[in-house]
């Protein structure tokens, strides 16, 4: 208003402004809301949907592929130690010598592992099955996944079955790319500098 010469400036005319840009923060938040939900949609659940491939399983299948080829490789390198161990001769050479060194090496890292996982087994069976914690329990809210213990007279608020069971709000995230997406789309903001910074970054 100074810029422009004007000194005074009444209290309608800021209440106005501020509704208007109330107004236009919702418009905007609301916008780019719909469009995160629609990036966040899945279409799994959806009777049109037909799955064409599953690239998580075949990873699976493909690491469990792996698995079994090393799993047949060390069978086979582990019988050739153990054979190589049991070979006696008068005159061993160092290869042979080598085998027998890695024979004896991988028997003690065997042994050591079967009496680690005996002691686990055994430290298991002391401290006996574990108790999972009660959430509904009298005197426990729960508040986004933490237990949240209550004292007084609110424990027995809670332990009745009037007691109320707040639910985990669905909280939506929008990130840069909703609101870039959002500006590309609206005719104010297609072609402002605020577009062009936001894609610099």
């Amino acid at each position: 208003a100074k810029k422009l010469g004007i000194t005074d400036v009444p209290a309608e005319v800021v209440t106005f402004i501020s509704h208007a840009t109330q107004s236009r923060l919702r418009t905007v938040i609301e916008k780019v809301t719909v469009i995160t939900q629609h990036r966040m949609e899945s279409y799994k659940d959806d009777e049109w949907y037909e799955q064409a491939t599953d690239v998580r399983s075949q990873l699976k299948f493909f690491e469990q592929l792996e698995r079994l080829e090393k799993q047949r490789k060390d069978e086979q390198e582990r019988e050739i130690l153990l054979k190589a161990a049991k070979v006696r001769s008068r005159q061993e050479d160092p290869e042979q010598a080598r085998l027998k060194q890695k024979a004896k090496e991988m028997q003690q890292q065997e042994l050591a592992q079967m009496r680690q996982r005996d002691a686990n087994l055994t430290a298991l069976a002391a401290i006996g099955p574990r108790k999972k914690r009660k959430l509904d329990s009298p005197g426990l809210l729960t508040v986004g996944g933490e237990g949240l213990g209550m004292s007084g007279g609110s424990q027995a608020g809670l332990g009745t079955p009037s007691s109320r069971q707040y639910a985990r709000q669905k909280i939506t995230r929008v990130n840069l790319r909703d609101f870039i997406f959002y500006m590309e789309q609206e005719r104010e903001t297609s072609h402002s500098l605020l577009l062009y910074r936001a894609l610099l970054k």
